[in-house]
């Protein structure tokens, strides 16, 4: 899901979880993903506090 144009569905264009990636990766991010509570996906992002 983080690789560039992987969609799972016809819409979108599969770029967001990549360019959340490539962030999470420049500033030493955790990125997790997990079931929504209502369906769907969740995204957790933690940065580590200096």
């Amino acid at each position: 899901v983080f690789e560039r144009f992987y969609r799972r569905s016809a819409l979108g264009s599969g770029l967001g979880l990549a360019i959340v990636g490539e962030i999470c990766r420049a500033h030493l991010a955790q990125i997790s993903l997990h079931d929504g509570d209502n369906g769907g996906l969740r995204v957790r992002v933690s940065f580590i506090a200096d």
